[in-house]
């Protein structure tokens, strides 16, 4: 449901600005944004307070829209980070995109694409359980570092059902002191990101699910003392939960590896076979969201 909320919602933003070429203000988004996600059955309220940054206020990393000299409005000319989330009867999310809906720069490009390589990178990761978080966290910034870059945030935190958007006590991040180790069950946020001070900022965030990669591992044990003394190590992979898809003009595929590519076309095949019955056949969001679905185009990377 909060798939079919951001394709509604992403439908009404493109033809305001694209299609009817008005400027959208940072404050109207969030409200209209909100409205689309309480429109969904079990909405209770936003998770938090939602970050619509357009340009250079997509650099500041919590910043919250209001009226005055700050507040900016979206044209075609920037990209907007938007970083939001709804609290429903049966769970919580929190996902982050960024848009561009007129023509990005080659560098906005390079750092969106080496954003996107990270999440990736981390969200096909398979692992050993009980590792802590902190493992994993290179793999969102490989891609950064190897063009210099790099973000100052964490990558993942735990997210509670219906509960805390931010709640431990895993998470995946840098800092190596917390040492709680991954299990089954255990929900992530998976979300690098790149900010230019007073230019732009970027970030790609899906909520994941931990499981294990051999269904054996699923049934317990019937006799646990056996199973205690079993050498055999139980690893884990990640299921996506955040159902939206991601700009595919906005990807430098002279960057991207087959697989990466790969990964985004199941990706949105996933997207669209689980929003799409949620969603009127002829309305906008449907055509918005079959468009964003659809295969991306290779040119010469196969």
């Amino acid at each position: 449901v909060d798939g079919a909320a951001m394709a509604k919602f992403m439908a009404w933003l493109e033809d305001k600005v694209v299609v009817q070429g008005e400027s959208v203000s940072e404050v109207e988004i969030d409200e209209v944004l909100t409205g689309f996600r309480a429109e969904q059955p079990g909405f209770l309220e936003c998770s938090f307070p939602t970050i619509a940054g357009v340009g250079s206020n997509a650099a500041i990393i919590h910043y919250r829209a209001s009226p005055g000299d700050l507040m900016k409005y979206l044209d075609t000319s920037e990209g907007i980070l938007i970083d939001s989330g709804g609290q429903y009867t049966y769970g919580t999310t929190d996902v982050t995109r960024t848009w561009h809906l007129g023509n990005a720069s080659d560098e906005f490009k390079e750092l969106y694409t080496r954003v996107l390589k990270g999440n990736i990178g981390v969200d096909s990761m398979i692992f050993p359980e009980n590792i802590p978080g902190f493992v994993l966290d290179v793999l969102a910034r490989k891609s950064l570092w190897d063009g210099g870059k790099d973000y100052g945030h964490g990558t993942g935190h735990g997210v509670g059902a219906a509960l805390n958007v931010h709640e431990g006590p895993h998470s995946i991040s840098p800092r190596f002191t917390n040492t709680e180790g991954l299990k089954k069950g255990m929900v992530v946020s998976n979300e690098p990101g790149f900010y230019e001070d007073g230019s732009f900022g970027i970030r790609i965030e899906n909520l994941l699910e931990m499981q294990y990669v051999n269904p054996e591992h699923k049934q317990p044990s019937e006799n646990e003392k056996e199973e205690e003394k079993s050498a055999e190590k139980k690893f884990l992979k990640f299921a996506k939960l955040t159902m939206i898809p991601i700009q595919k003009n906005l990807i430098d595929l002279s960057l991207m590896t087959k697989e990466e590519l790969d990964w985004l076309d199941d990706y949105h095949q996933e997207v669209f076979e689980k929003v799409s019955p949620l969603l009127e056949a002829d309305s906008l969001a449907m055509k918005w969201l079959k468009k964003s679905c659809e295969k991306i185009d290779r040119g010469c990377v196969e």
